[in-house]
């Protein structure tokens, strides 16, 4: 067993039946998570990062048990979640919370914010009304609101500030994993650096280990010590921050960084051919078959599993460790 891990998702699959449309009535599946195995260690931020609908999302929902998976399992320091019913899920959901995407819509608007952050205690029945407020003037206080701000409905508050009050919302029952799914993405560049240094400050001083989620490749650089990378609901690669943004040895990696406007003048990052858009051509080979400048007879015919390529490196590759930057 891996030592400190805290999460450890495999074989892990959801799949969507989707009806035809009006010309065409042969239904279709969708795979949105497509035989993950990844594992979360405590105390680290794990950052999940790819193109809109390659399913991170989903993955997320999965850990949280918002929707339960088509097969495969996910531990959460050594419990199958998919087997938790009733108290005990509830009980699981007290150590896992999430941090929602859109702060205007994740908050109830006919509650004011100290009620919102209260709310979590109230359904996991833990203390009374009298230490209810002490707990959430304190916790408004961590998160950048001042105890005047309590009963301020959300349509008061800035973007930021809701995200504010989702932080402090998703804290308020002490748990050991955020999932962060997209958390600045809808907020001001402005403000983004705001809440992602404020998340920093709050896993340090609480202990927490991160799941995050983004498209964005620069917020998960800033936040993360280790990167998965997603395509079509498959992981395709995972390393350390700074060895992924360094040397990232799958096209589709190379893809998204290539894309990545540069600081150094100096410093040039050859741009890697973009083909097409993300679709599965066929499930026996390569899902990134379609766009890769690579592609071999064997990317066709096998698909790709992500294996160990050097220390603590990971990629879904045929050519993996064999393609450079520079070629």
């Amino acid at each position: 067993m891996i030592p400190d891990l805290l999460v450890d998702i495999q074989n892990l699959n959801k799949k969507y039946n989707l009806a035809g449309g009006m010309f065409n009535s042969k239904k279709r599946v969708v795979h949105a998570v497509n035989n993950v195995n990844l594992q979360i260690l405590r105390g680290e931020t794990l950052g999940l990062v790819g193109e809109s609908g390659c399913g991170k999302s989903t993955l997320a929902r999965l850990i949280v048990r918002l929707e339960k998976p088509s097969s495969g399992q996910i531990t959460f320091k050594g419990t199958n979640i998919n087997l938790l019913h009733k108290e005990s899920l509830k009980t699981y959901r007290r150590s896992v919370q999430l941090i929602f995407q859109d702060p205007y819509s994740s908050l109830n608007p006919r509650k004011a914010a100290a009620a919102i952050i209260k709310e979590p205690l109230t359904i996991h029945r833990i203390g009374d009304s009298k230490t209810h407020r002490g707990t959430v003037l304190e916790l408004m206080a961590k998160v950048g609101l001042s105890a005047e701000q309590a009963q301020r409905y959300p349509h008061e508050f800035s973007g930021g500030q809701r995200q504010r009050i989702g932080i402090a919302r998703a804290l308020i029952l002490r748990p050991e994993l955020i999932i962060a799914d997209e958390p600045v993405s809808a907020l001001d560049v402005s403000i983004q650096a705001q809440i992602l240094n404020l998340l920093k400050d709050l896993k340090q001083d609480y202990g927490l280990t991160y799941l995050f989620v983004s498209h964005d490749l620069n917020v998960i650089r800033h936040m993360s010590n280790r990167i998965a990378v997603m395509y079509l609901g498959q992981i395709v690669e995972l390393a350390a921050n700074n060895d992924l943004y360094e040397s990232p040895l799958h096209p589709y990696t190379q893809m998204l960084l290539s894309a990545l406007p540069g600081c150094h003048p100096h410093k040039k990052r050859k741009k890697a051919l973009i083909r097409g858009e993300a679709i599965i051509e066929s499930e026996q080979g390569c899902a990134f078959l379609s766009r890769c400048q690579y592609k071999l007879p064997v990317c066709s015919e096998q698909q790709p599993v992500l294996r160990e390529i050097s220390n603590k490196r990971f990629c879904a590759c045929h050519l993996a460790g064999l393609i450079k930057e520079d070629e």
